[in-house]
């Protein structure tokens, strides 16, 4: 496939155009109508005496299928084990202080495989009234909904309103959890909800409360970081308070110029990023979002100032990898989702090739790394529309992009292993175990990906010049 053909076909850019439905898809989610209220017995198997409350609620007046079940009933541990008898699943405590409970079985017929069982003690009006939001207060019972606190109607006009005065200092994390039920579900913060959400981000940066565990903070901000509008909310968490409580050394960029191609400070400019991501490749999985959202997060670290007001990064990728993978880790992220997101990061800014036979090297080096690493960059530089932007420039990276997806589109022509292995390397080299080994037959592999060893005799021919390259000692006897 040739290079300009592949700019006309290839997905990475084309999947761009989007853009523009996103804002139709949004004003479609918010004037559709509700659904009737389902019963009881919509949620598939019930414990004796449950009562269905929260999320799985919410999600079936909208239509969704709830991913997990949450039900109130007067004995948890009883409820649990006597459901998981029937479903021929398992039962065990989740929170053993609190009294819940969870049971797990096979999924059938598109029901959740989960379902959690928590006490339900005095009123249901007085549970739902200790919840966090309005729409995660309605329940759904033997003889019908209830809906004191007038979630279904807030849940139809889109509107985020805490259920009580203190519902979102009860739990400080609930602020989070708003803005992630915001950025999934296209809802607007009631002013006064969203006053005292601010006041609560307050206080845990003060330290006058103690912040949530790290675990819980990482699980709502992944749930963000999914979402379909991740970059608007984290612009919204920062205007909040819990950017800071969240990644910290992304505020380092609030207000840090680049210029160039940039019109956005550092901040914005990765908030914006991720938002371009998430918007052209919703598939993105989680290290992809995250190595977007941090990409040039070791840019205010780096920055010098030279000459005529340029300002230069240098090195800025690597420092950037760093303080992923540190951040990452704090959060408790498992190591496979930081170690890919920090290399992403830090090879974000490798020269595109500028030819076949360097995007044929470029994909040999990189290929763990993509097609991830092509839509970083994508939206990184989606995300650039400064004065030295222009469309000339747009459509030569666009052309260098396409020349490493179509080498990534190609069936594999000819051998991808190198001719030659670590024996054979030791035999004609006369050298023994050792890292030198394994530099020549890494140097083997690439000349074969590139095209520049196409037989034996090729490769002994080129392992001898590198070898005498590099000062060793060759036998051409051998």
């Amino acid at each position: 496939m040739r290079s300009e053909e592949a700019l006309r076909t290839m997905s990475l850019t084309a999947l761009l155009v989007r853009l523009p439905g996103i804002g139709r898809w949004l004003r479609s989610r918010r004037t559709a109508p509700l659904r009737p209220w389902p019963t009881i017995d919509a949620f598939g198997p019930r414990p004796e005496g449950g009562v269905v409350v929260g999320g799985a609620v919410r999600d079936a007046l909208l239509g969704q299928e709830p991913r997990d079940v949450d039900w109130l009933v007067h004995d948890p541990e009883g409820a649990a084990r006597s459901l998981a008898d029937r479903l021929g699943g398992s039962a065990f405590p989740v929170d053993p202080v609190r009294g819940h409970w969870r049971v797990v079985r096979a999924p059938s017929d598109n029901r959740p495989a989960t379902l959690d069982l928590a006490p339900l003690r005095g009123a249901l009006e007085d549970d739902l009234a200790g919840r966090d939001f309005t729409i995660d207060a309605m329940a759904i019972g033997p003889h019908g909904p209830v809906d004191p606190l007038g979630g279904r109607r807030d849940l139809q006009e889109r509107r985020l309103v805490q259920a009580s005065r203190h519902a979102l200092t009860d739990d400080p994390l609930r602020g989070l959890r708003g803005l992630r039920l915001a950025a999934e579900l296209d809802l607007t913060w009631e002013q006064a909800s969203w006053d005292r959400a601010a006041s609560v981000a307050r206080d845990l940066q003060s330290g006058r409360v103690p912040l949530p565990a790290a675990e819980r903070r990482r699980d709502e901000l992944v749930r963000v970081v999914a979402s379909a509008r991740p970059g608007d909310a984290l612009t919204k968490a920062h205007r909040l308070g819990w950017l800071e409580l969240l990644l910290p050394e992304l505020l380092e960029g609030d207000g840090a110029p680049q210029g160039g191609l940039h019109h956005l400070d550092v901040m914005r400019h990765q908030l914006e990023a991720l938002q371009r991501l998430a918007s052209a490749f919703p598939e993105a999985d989680l290290a992809l979002r995250l190595a977007t959202l941090l990409h040039d997060v070791g840019k205010p670290r780096c920055r010098a100032q030279e000459p005529g007001d340029r300002v230069r990064f240098s090195g800025h990728a690597e420092v950037g990898a760093r303080i992923a993978r540190a951040r990452l880790a704090h959060l408790r992220f498992e190591r496979a989702v930081r170690d890919r997101a920090a290399e992403l990061v830090r090879r974000h800014m490798l020269p595109l090739p500028k030819g076949d036979r360097e995007a044929r090297r470029f994909v040999h080096r990189r290929r763990a790394l993509l097609p991830d690493l092509l839509k970083l960059m994508i939206a990184d530089r989606e995300a650039a529309r400064g004065p030295a932007s222009s469309d000339a420039g747009r459509r030569s990276y666009r052309l260098a992009l396409a020349r490493v997806v179509a080498q990534l589109a190609e069936e594999p022509s000819g051998r991808r292993d190198p001719w030659l292995d670590g024996r054979d390397v030791m035999e004609l080299l006369g050298l023994e175990p050792g890292p030198r080994v394994g530099e020549a037959v890494r140097f083997l592999a690439e000349a074969t990906a590139v095209g520049d060893v196409r037989d034996r005799d090729q490769a002994i021919s080129a392992l001898r010049r590198y070898a005498r390259a590099q000062g060793w000692p060759v036998d051409d006897r051998r």
